[in-house]
């Protein structure tokens, strides 16, 4: 007999609903966008909003609502009688990184452990080059057609917790306690948080299903900043400038040039190395804005690298004494590894329920941040569990079915798992 691709047969039994549930949902445009004047920042968050209200209702919970702020809730009481209430999120919205509208996803089954080659652009999934893919013989992968995301940042986790809490309505046998559900808006843009209603939610821990591959529980994020230089020049007609135009626009390239290149980016560092990185540069003569994101796991060191952003920047403009900058710089979030270690059980939880599931838990930082991020530091201890998406923010972007299964049974095992374990006195 073939060896299974699938962790278990709960995960076999879970992978066509997870992959229905992901495929409606990743043709939904929800990209989130940068400059947001209101929650969420776009209506196709609303749309995907309002089908995962009606999917959930349809599944039996019935409180299941979207609020005025975009975010999704809804409730599964406990069948055993315990007093935990556990939260599971993920994000609905995608990356305003890379093209996100007309998604159309591709099932390739029993993948065959060689090149994919998609239909358009020229995208090519190589494991030569993806070392994520060449275990993944056998098992079938899901991706878009080539010129967009796929959408797994974070449907993938949306599509594991609606089906395995649809499994679990369904099957009221099984033991669980109170598991309150939310979706969230605009995560990619660092404001999943910002109008959680954590006393509303009413759980005393929680999980985000925003991880990518197989096993990964994390409990420790990037410390991030994101700073904005504003250069202000000297504008006046090109055919008059002679002696009086300063262009903003070209001493702002000239800050991102004067940058580290050689390190201290996100090409160059790996593990536990924080980065700065320029993402977004445009303006006028007249006026320009250089905006780039500070990371790592250290506040000490984090914040010398804003310092050193700051700077390079004062040293740029000393050459122009006539221009003027100024630089913004904003949180937008704390490494939770702080928060979340007064609560060993939320993480002892997770690696019974992923051992239950066959999975040996996979302890790695994020070298970036999620929701759980900013929730842990408001009150609420939140660690993140794994997906089986991979290649976030690009047209690479590609998800196993049979990981996602594994992530949706990892829930279901969870669920058991807090039954049996002491009430968490929440942070809060």
């Amino acid at each position: 007999m073939a060896q299974s691709t699938y962790t278990s047969e709960l995960a076999r039994e879970l992978a066509p609903d997870v992959l229905d549930r992901f495929l409606r949902y990743v043709q939904i445009d929800t990209q989130s966008a940068r400059e947001r004047s209101g929650s969420p920042s776009t209506q196709g968050q609303l749309e995907l909003g309002r089908v995962l209200v009606d999917e959930l209702r349809q599944a039996g919970l019935a409180d299941a609502r979207l609020d005025d702020n975009g975010y999704v809730t809804a409730t599964l009481h406990a069948t055993d009688g315990s007093d935990n209430v556990i939260g599971l999120i993920a994000h609905m919205d995608t990356t305003p990184d890379a093209p996100g509208a007309g998604v159309k996803p591709l099932v390739h089954r029993g993948y065959d452990g060689g090149v994919i080659e998609l239909p358009r652009a020229g995208t090519r999934l190589d494991p030569a080059t993806m070392p994520e893919l060449v275990d993944k013989q056998g098992q079938d992968i899901v991706t878009s057609s080539g010129d967009t995301l796929l959408g797994a940042d974070d449907k993938a986790g949306v599509a594991e917790i609606v089906a395995a809490v649809a499994y679990l309505a369904a099957h009221p046998e099984l033991p669980r306690p109170t598991l309150r559900v939310a979706f969230t808006p605009d995560e990619e843009i660092g404001e999943g948080a910002t109008l959680f209603d954590i006393d509303g939610f009413g759980a005393s821990c929680a999980y985000t299903l925003d991880g990518s591959d197989i096993g990964e529980l994390q409990d420790e994020t990037f410390a991030a900043f994101e700073l904005t230089a504003t250069v202000r020049g000297v504008d006046v007609h090109p055919g008059q400038a002679t002696g009086k135009l300063v262009n903003a626009l070209r001493i702002a390239a000239q800050i991102l040039t004067a940058l580290p290149s050689d390190g201290l980016t996100p090409e160059t560092t790996s593990g536990r190395e924080g980065f700065i990185h320029p993402y977004s540069l445009a303006g006028s003569a007249s006026e320009a804005q250089l905006r780039a994101i500070v990371r790592d796991f250290d506040e000490t060191r984090l914040r010398e690298l804003v310092e050193l952003f700051e700077r390079t920047a004062d040293d740029v403009l000393a050459e122009h004494p006539r221009a003027r900058v100024h630089i913004d710089v904003h949180r937008q979030y704390r490494n939770m590894r702080s928060y979340i270690a007064a609560f060993p059980q939320v993480i002892e939880a997770a690696e019974e329920a992923l051992r239950a599931e066959g999975i040996e838990p996979v302890r790695t930082p994020i070298r970036g941040g999620t929701d759980g991020s900013r929730l842990s530091e408001m009150g609420l201890p939140t660690p993140n569990l794994f997906t089986g998406g991979h290649e976030y923010h690009s047209v690479r972007e590609w998800a196993s079915v049979n990981e996602m299964a594994a992530a949706a049974a990892t829930i279901v095992r969870l669920a058991d798992v807090w039954t049996r374990v002491g009430e968490v006195v929440s942070a809060g």
